[in-house]
């Protein structure tokens, strides 16, 4: 909207009264410290556009709604389909020049005030197309509190008060704007917390929006985008039908098609992966994001802690048999008995009191995991304690100067070209803004947890622990985040704690989960948000409407839909019970379920104690906590080896935290095509990486998630699948791989030992 009163609405660019003049930053030094933000970010600005307008609600707000109806519904679903901001990013462009185009210009009053709007203000620009992405990307990101809606209706078949779970659905999404408002200073406005993942949206809008000549022999920015987007949306047919098994090829397996071992070693999906590798983007992307849009030195720390992890540590401990580890399959997340069986949870679990059965375990089995999922979270321990111990060695000064040194000096020390032309154009958003949000969540998190007879068991000290955590956890794990493209994650942390003070049950476990790990993560995003609008140049408090409104709404539509299919499909969630081929399986759900069995009801004291079988986990504590000291200490020894100080143990430690579900092969394919681009092609073809490697990568990306898409709606929703063929199978063709090698185990389908 625009209006005739010099309010904060007036063409949307909140300009300062005291800067009547709005020319264009053109001549000052683009003295920003990274250089990749040198080569993509622009250093102008108009802030007469207007943002907020007619077309960026309107479109905002559709595809918000339909990116979150679209991914909780296929959610839900065994295939699951996923659909970013991106697609939405690529449509609203010819449908915002079309209403530009065709909406008339007609100013309209709105009663009893002197505030005008019009439809249509002009040419569609740059800043609305912005904050509709916002808005889109609000819609795309998933609503962590619906898991628990889902087990509670569809697993533990007990009921949930409707205002409960709404409540619960939007304070774990709204809280994060409490952190997000503390730290924004920190983590926006200092140009070294530099958000490497926001540099693929920042190329994608300029390629989208700037007019440019095309190079002789070359081809513009935005028809190099098509080009790769159709060519990405062509080849797509081949992996996603045509051709499945083509995402993980694992030759070792074909070849030795009789040995365990030997399957064990060559499966790309579950084993080492060694001589396995993908044809297929979603392999590369899929998991561990763009490797395109991550630094190159965060690429080579992940790898390095890949192989010391899988290829080193994994195997020694599985042929060593340590915690009886060749009972169990080499990489696996389900839980087992002592027997190799899978854990039988109906005998340790009292079903009316959501009570671990005390009897009822002492007479069956402890719980035992995959020796890959043991180490999985004794690294979890390590990277949660490496995360502080590295922020406060490499960053500690800096942030205790910037806690103590006033909003000039900060400006004076910190500032480059982008902040001071925010600073110059635009009114920032107040702080009180941000902590009336936290205080308004965190009254009514209290009410969703206390009230409604207890029915999500948290008391509410467990509130209050959970958000003591998220705020003492956002500022190193956002340092990390926006100067790695690497975010750890309070998940293991959170469930480790309150299954220590609050054992037995699962629902406060999960509730403390979700309050303490998605307030963070949510504060994350919203910071990293803020940042993409800092790099555009768009007003702060358009940004701040724009989030607050797509959250709201975004958390109401993932909660009405699962609400709406947790009612209506019969026996949802239940395989056994399901017709022969029905979709409505939830596979991430399950794996939520049986994560709140776990911390919940045997509880961390029963597995990392003597009293369970992992005791020696908690010594990752320790090992995370002083392992980067040593590179700490190196650095300072020989400051003129700048190569020291990116040694970054927090993602060595925490390399394989996405396994599952990604697995071997996503890790390989992921690796190389990031060493290539971000190494042999950034050093010897710069100004093509400077030109074309966001771009690359926004395309690939938008092309695979539009055939996805259109292969979901015309032959998979109707079950139509490819050929009958050896290709068609979305496995690696490894059957042997999650075979036991322990005597006297027997698993269906695997040969005696």
């Amino acid at each position: 909207m625009t209006t005739s009163m010099g309010d904060d609405f007036t063409h949307n660019s909140e300009p300062r009264p005291k800067n009547p003049s709005h020319d264009h930053l053109t001549d000052e030094e683009n003295d920003n410290p990274i250089e990749q933000v040198r080569l993509t970010v622009s250093t102008t600005d108009d802030p007469s556009l207007p943002a907020l307008t007619f077309r960026t609600w309107f479109l905002g707000l559709i595809s918000c709604v339909l990116l979150a109806f679209v991914n909780q519904f296929f959610g839900y679903r065994q295939n699951q389909l996923y659909i970013s901001s991106v697609s939405a990013q690529i449509v609203v462009l010819p449908l915002g020049r079309l209403m530009a185009a065709t909406l008339p210009k007609k100013k309209f009053s709105i009663p009893l005030t002197k505030w005008t709007f019009t439809m249509n203000p002009g040419p569609f620009n740059l800043k609305e197309h912005v904050l509709i992405t916002i808005f889109a990307n609000s819609g795309s990101n998933s609503v962590y509190a619906v898991n628990i809606i889902t087990i509670v209706r569809a697993f533990y078949h007990k009921s949930l008060h409707p205002v409960a779970a709404f409540l619960l659905s939007q304070t774990t999404q709204m809280l994060g704007y409490g952190w997000a408002g503390v730290f924004r200073k920190y983590l926006v406005d200092s140009p070294y917390m530099w958000w490497p993942s926001n540099l693929v949206q920042v190329s994608l809008f300029r390629a989208l929006h700037e007019s440019e000549k095309r190079p002789k022999g070359g081809v513009t920015r935005l028809q190099f985008f098509l080009l790769v987007f159709m060519s990405s949306f062509a080849y797509y047919i081949v992996p996603s039908y045509l051709f499945p098994s083509i995402t993980a090829l694992s030759f070792v397996c074909w070849i030795w098609k009789d040995s365990i071992t030997a399957q064990q070693i060559g499966s790309g999906l579950h084993g080492l992966g060694i001589g396995s590798f993908g044809l297929d983007w979603s392999t590369v992307a899929g998991f561990l994001g763009s490797p395109l849009a991550t630094p190159g030195f965060a690429i080579v720390n992940i790898l390095v802690g890949f192989f010391i992890t899988l290829y080193v540590v994994i195997p020694i401990a599985y042929w060593s048999n340590a915690y009886e580890a060749r009972r169990f399959p080499f990489f696996s997340s389900h839980v087992f008995d002592s027997a190799g069986n899978p854990y039988n949870i109906t005998r340790v679990l009292d079903p009316k009191t959501f009570q671990l059965d005390e009897v009822g375990y002492n007479g069956y089995s402890k719980l035992y995991l995959s020796v890959f999922f043991a180490f999985s979270y004794g690294l979890s321990f390590a990277t949660l304690t490496a995360t502080i111990s590295h922020v406060a060695l490499f960053h500690g000064r800096t942030i205790w100067k910037m806690w103590r040194e006033t909003k000039v000096m900060l400006r004076d020390r910190v500032g480059d070209i982008h902040t001071r032309l925010m600073k110059k154009n635009y009114e920032a958003v107040p702080q009180w803004w941000f902590y009336t949000i936290l205080a308004a969540m965190l009254v009514l998190s209290l009410v969703a947890c206390e009230g409604f007879n207890g029915q999500l068991q948290l008391p509410w000290w467990g509130i209050l622990l959970a958000c003591a955590l998220a705020l003492f956890f956002t500022l190193p794990i956002g340092i990390i985040t926006a100067t790695t493209n690497q975010q750890p994650g309070l998940n293991v942390i959170t469930e480790l704690v309150i299954g220590y003070i609050y054992p037995g049950k699962p629902l406060a476990n999960v509730a403390f989960k979700t309050y303490g790990y998605i307030s963070m993560s949510q504060a994350i995003m919203f910071l990293a948000d803020f940042k993409l609008g800092h790099y555009m140049k768009i007003p702060p408090r358009s940004m701040f409407i724009v989030q607050l409104v797509g959250t709201v709404v975004s958390s109401s539509v993932y909660f009405a839909t699962a609400w709406w299919l947790l009612t209506t499909v019969e026996n949802i969630c239940d395989p056994k019970l399901l017709p022969d081929g029905s979709p409505w399986t939830c596979p991430g759900d399950d794996v939520f379920y049986n994560a709140s069995i776990i911390w919940g009801v045997v509880g961390p004291f029963r597995m990392f104690t003597k009293h369970g079988i992992y005791p020696e986990m908690n010594w990752f504590f320790l090992i995370g906590l002083l392992a980067p000291v040593p590179v700490w200490l190196l650095s300072r020894q020989f400051p003129k080896q700048k190569w020291i100080k990116l040694i970054n143990m927090p993602i060595i430690l925490g390399a394989t935290m996405a396994m599952p579900p990604a697995r071997a092969v996503n890790y390989i394919a992921w690796g190389a095509v990031g060493i290539f681009f971000n190494f042999y092609v950034y050093r010897k073809y710069k100004a093509w990486w400077a030109r074309h490697n966001y771009i690359l990568s926004a395309a690939l990306d938008a092309g695979v998630a539009f055939l996805a898409i259109l292969l979901y709606f015309t032959l998979q929703s109707k079950d139509i699948f490819g050929a009958n063929w050896w290709g068609l199978d979305t496995d690696d063709h490894c059957p042997l791989a999650t075979c036991p090698t322990a005597k006297g185990v027997v698993v269906d389908g695997c040969p005696a030992i």
